[in-house]
């Protein structure tokens, strides 16, 4: 059984949570705006950090100038380290490399001739700490290209050395579809330490909430930043290409160009980090609570999609302890009606308060993944991880889902976690428990078999 504290907790939560929608219910609602709200004033926010002080670095980027939608970057300091060599490129990129080392001592020589006093005298800088000092106002062919010359900048900004790329994980975070946001002092905690274990960028989106914004405005926010990354791997490929160009007409050609690509687009211009950094064809959902129906949609959509995406690929997804429910009541639902944190009353109030009054039911599409036609066939669904709690009444529909994954040869594994409740690996009480640890490790475990370059390796 959960300990004392996080029952006592659990009261204090529940009494304040429906509080909260019961308000938000009573209160009438105004004409909602489509620009929308991503936070609480309540919420408790995190602040970014662009340096590497505690291994990950963070930025918040506001992605579309007609809504709210919002993403918070979680780059890990391993993306410093040089790329692992891989075998079958070897041989191709052997010249490369050695011209690249050559360049570098030259830098390094340049670097120590140009410091203060005789060239012998002083330290060598190291190439992660010029990662980790270039700025926007730095000398990076990068930050040329993207004419960002702010010396107020003093973040992390990639120079234009050999670069290691690292898959991408969206993350979609919980709160009942009208609280939670993706800079909150837990997602921000949570975030960082997927980020370490799993080796991954995590984006972390800032979808529109209820009730302002209802169905379908948060499922669209999360396929939005979707189509964000393929966006921004082909601009970050045209700018690459537009810079290659050399010499004369030729180069005051390419600048023009490369310019005209980050015009045209606004706010869609090339973001460094995932430019330099990001591998969009090893890209993971992972969604929390009603995050990871969120998920599940996208998925869903990118399978719909195909190629339409490229060269952003889902390989997996992880559901973690999913926002599922049905007209037809589960075991679960029946004897865990009143369990902790988010008990079957409040989150019906949630569902009302998200899914429009004409649309209301609790077998609508984005409420119940089993029903029939829900499309596409679930056995073009990716590898799926499924995390349920065993005082959830929300486990047995999460589980149903899986088996019928299974049932079409999707790899779709349950992890269930006893004595655990709804939340326990990313509500801000329990973040620092053993049990949040150990699933966020079982999780970089299973992830790592889809996004590892020596594949299965890491199976259980």
């Amino acid at each position: 059984m959960p300990s004392v504290a996080v029952k006592l907790y659990s009261v204090f939560f529940k009494f304040l949570l429906k509080h909260r929608l019961q308000n938000r219910i009573q209160t009438p609602s105004e004409e909602s705006s489509p620009f929308g709200v991503t936070t609480r004033p309540e919420e408790s926010v995190a602040a970014s950090n662009p340096s590497f002080s505690d291994g990950v670095a963070t930025k918040d980027i506001h992605i579309d100038p007609f809504t709210s939608l919002s993403i918070r970057i979680f780059l890990p300091e391993s993306a410093l380290h040089p790329p692992e060599p891989d075998s079958k490129l070897q041989s191709k990129t052997k010249v490369r490399l050695n011209v690249g080392k050559a360049d570098l001592e030259q830098s390094e020589s340049l670097l120590r001739r140009s410091s203060y006093g005789s060239s012998n005298v002083g330290t060598t800088t190291t190439r992660q700490e010029e990662y980790r000092r270039s700025s926007y106002g730095g000398h990076g062919s990068d930050v040329e290209a993207l004419n960002l010359k702010s010396d107020a900048y003093r973040g992390y900004a990639p120079v234009d050395v050999n670069r290691r790329k690292l898959p991408i994980m969206l993350q979609f975070h919980g709160g009942g579809w009208v609280s939670g946001s993706n800079d909150s002092v837990a997602n921000d905690f949570f975030c960082r330490r997927i980020s370490r274990l799993c080796d991954v960028i995590v984006v972390a989106v800032g979808y529109r909430l209820a009730p302002e914004n209802r169905y379908p405005a948060a499922f669209e926010d999360g396929l939005k930043v979707l189509n964000w990354l393929g966006k921004q791997a082909n601009l970050a490929e045209c700018s690459k290409s537009m810079g290659n160009v050399r010499g004369g007409v030729e180069s005051k050609k390419a600048d023009s160009n490369r310019q005209h690509i980050v015009d045209a687009f606004g706010a869609s211009m090339v973001e460094p980090w995932l430019a330099a950094h990001g591998d969009p064809s090893r890209c993971i959902l992972l969604g929390v609570s009603c995050g990871a129906n969120i998920a599940d949609y996208v998925a869903r959509k990118a399978v719909e999609a195909g190629r339409l995406l490229d060269p952003v690929k889902v390989v997996a997804q992880v559901l973690m302890y999913p926002f599922f429910i049905g007209s037809v009541p589960t075991h679960s639902e029946i004897k865990l009606a009143n369990s902790y944190f988010y008990d079957k009353a409040m989150c019906l109030l949630a569902w009302k308060l998200f899914l429009p009054e004409e649309e209301f039911s609790l077998d609508h599409p984005a409420a119940n993944p089993l029903i029939p036609d829900r499309g596409p066939p679930l056995k073009l669904m990716p590898p799926t991880l499924t995390v349920v709690a065993e005082h959830d009444w929300m486990r047995d529909r999460a589980i149903a889902y899986s088996e019928e994954l299974r049932k079409v040869n999707v790899d779709a594994p349950v992890l269930e976690y006893k004595d655990a409740v709804h939340e326990f690996a990313t509500l801000d009480m329990l973040l620092k428990s053993p049990q949040a640890h150990a699933c966020a490790e079982d999780i970089a475990i299973w992830v790592k078999k889809y996004i590892s370059f020596r594949g299965h390796e890491f199976s259980y």
